[in-house]
């Protein structure tokens, strides 16, 4: 392949606005991400079409976002092949399994509308290898201390757990942490952590073969099933020298290119062929004369639109929109590492995020890599610090239109670090702030004990509509906002209804047509006319009504209503029951 400038259409400030928006919207995934040729999900049909996964696709979750699992095989929503990156090689690829390499590993992505990082104190999101084992922190975890015992880290995102200083950032210079965003298989680990999942598969202790997965490159954004942003997809390929902590040989996809693994290729739509968007030594890579050379392992990019390659000559010159923004990391056993750094000329490891070369009229002391936040800072392990085998950075994004995936209360800071800082709380455990959704439980269905045989399983006994009451509750059960919303639908017509919580859960006792589930100290809320819906609804504004609700408390609310139609002739019924867990 021969290195030349990009000249395409769409390298315009208005493509670069864009970001992640699709050419379709069908099945499209907010966060992607690939795996290496070790991972067991190697050589399995993936969700969206059934075609066996390589470690070449990029990969996104059914349904979209992260869940909590079990959940399914992850999708490709850009194949490898000739309707996606076009790798050479992927029809002999295609369908071999994990643990046998294979020359499409895809080592390093990014659609290049990564958040530009400057001083905003903002958020580095990245994964390591199964060989990494993290610092301590003063935070809460889930990291890597508490999940790699468990084996339950290498599938995993993790996210600093506050937001970091104005950098560049040396060793030390923020509060050492990070903490879990996205795991890998969305199941509880040994450590007793839960947080939202992709369909990868775990566990993946140390060693070879692999018997979990291992996420290999990321970037938060949509795409969907082999359609591309409009901005293509920058990706790099995989050197062929051997893991220093193994001696197993990397996969060597880069030479299949005509490249080298420290090169930054660009993919501008599918029918188009790859081009060198960035070679290895404007990035103070292969410089070194040792035969090993570099390995370019993690990527976030922020292109300017000017379509050509434009290095940084100091950190933040990208915000002016003079150059790019290029930050990555470097594989173990790359050639760079131990090298002095150009900002701080302190030696790099390959948990460190760098940038291009400090330019020496900026005070560059070496031809190197700049290091803008120091492996420490995230709360990983270095040769430099701790005289330890260095904990492996092996992919990242910056924060970037993440949306409700890792900020659902748009406070600018990720989830997972609210909840880990104690600036949210997390009462049931599933990565989600407890402000941003009601934990609620519902009971008091009727599906056998009806007082004569009205029965509806999926509501409240029967009524005279020939359907249940049912009693949801929406908004969030957060005392400070107030904005839970308790609904009944399917009440006879123009009947009122009597919304109530009590303190606790009893029976279920008949009472009238239905059952009753809520007792304890009975409070009344409202009482309203069901009118031509059929429904009533209270809230937001509960607990300022004089409700009685504290944090951490459980009230567990039921509806009364009139039916003098109704099926026992009682002349009134219930709803089922909700039970809502209240948080500050």
């Amino acid at each position: 392949m021969q290195f030349h400038p990009i000249t395409t259409t769409c390298r315009t400030a208005a493509c670069t606005l864009v970001g992640g928006l699709l050419l379709s919207s069908a099945a499209q995934a907010q966060f992607s991400f690939s795996v290496d040729w070790h991972s067991p999900t190697v050589g399995m049909p993936d969700s969206f079409g059934g075609v066996p996964i390589t470690e070449g696709d990029i990969l996104g979750t059914v349904g979209g976002t992260p869940a909590l699992g079990p959940l399914p095989v992850p999708g490709t929503a850009i194949s490898a092949g000739p309707l996606g990156l076009g790798l050479p090689g992927y029809g002999f690829c295609v369908g071999h399994p994990g643990g046998t390499p294979c020359a499409v590993e895809v080592d390093a992505l990014s659609f290049g509308v990564d958040h530009p990082m400057f001083d905003i104190g903002g958020d580095y999101l990245f994964s390591t290898d199964e060989f990494a084992s993290g610092l301590v922190g003063p935070f809460t975890p889930p990291d890597l201390s508490s999940e790699a015992p468990c084996g339950d880290s290498s599938a995993d995102v993790w996210v600093n757990a506050m937001p970091l200083p104005i950098g560049p950032l040396p060793p030390f210079a923020a509060p050492v942490g990070h903490t879990g965003m996205i795991d890998g298989d969305g199941l509880a680990s040994c450590s007793g952590a839960a947080y939202p999942g992709t369909g990868l598969i775990e566990p993946n202790f140390p060693g070879f073969p692999n018997n979990g997965d291992n996420l290999d490159a990321m970037n938060f954004g949509s795409v969907g099933p082999n359609l591309f942003p409009l901005t293509g997809v920058y990706f790099s390929l995989d050197e062929g020298f051997p893991d220093p902590r193994t001696g197993t040989l990397n996969s060597g996809s880069a030479a299949t290119m005509g490249v080298t693994g420290a090169d930054i290729l660009w993919k501008p739509a599918p029918g188009a062929a790859p081009v060198v968007f960035a070679p290895a030594t404007l990035l103070g890579l292969n410089l070194s004369a040792q035969q090993a050379g570099d390995d370019l392992d993690a990527l976030a990019i922020w292109e300017n639109g000017s379509g050509f390659f434009e290095p940084s000559r100091h950190p933040y010159d990208w915000i002016t929109g003079a150059s790019d923004m290029v930050l990555f990391s470097v594989r173990s056993g790359s050639a760079v590492i131990g090298a002095p750094d150009s900002i701080f000329g302190i030696p790099i490891e390959a948990g460190d995020i760098l940038t291009t070369p400090l330019s020496p009229a900026f005070g560059g002391v070496s031809p190197f890599p700049g290091i803008i936040c120091a492996a420490e800072n995230l709360g990983l392990v270095t040769m430099r610090s701790f005289g330890q085998i260095a904990d492996d950075l092996n992919a990242l994004d910056t924060r970037d239109n993440v949306g409700s995936i890792i900020d659902c209360n748009s406070n600018g800071i990720a989830d997972a670090s609210d909840i880990a800082s104690g600036t949210s709380t997390d009462v049931d455990g599933n990565g989600v702030p407890d402000e941003c959704e009601v934990i609620s439980s519902s009971a008091c269905f009727c599906p056998t004990a009806a007082p004569c045989g009205n029965i509806d399983a999926t509501a409240g006994c029967a009524n005279s509509t020939l359907s249940g009451a049912l009693l949801a509750a929406t908004g969030t059960s957060s005392v400070a906002n107030d904005d839970l919303v308790l609904t009944v639908t399917s009440m006879p017509l123009f009947q009122p209804g009597l919304i109530f919580m009590g303190a606790a859960l009893v029976g279920p006792l008949p009472f009238g047509d239905g059952l009753r589930c809520a007792g304890g100290g009975l409070k009344r809320l409202v009482i309203k006319s069901a009118g031509a819906s059929g429904s009533i609804s209270h809230g937001p504004g509960i607990i300022a009504a004089g409700a009685a609700i504290l944090p951490f408390s459980v009230w567990h609310f039921q509806t009364w209503y009139r039916d003098p139609l109704g099926p026992c002739f009682s002349g009134y019924n219930l709803s089922n029951s909700v039970s809502v867990t209240f948080t500050p």
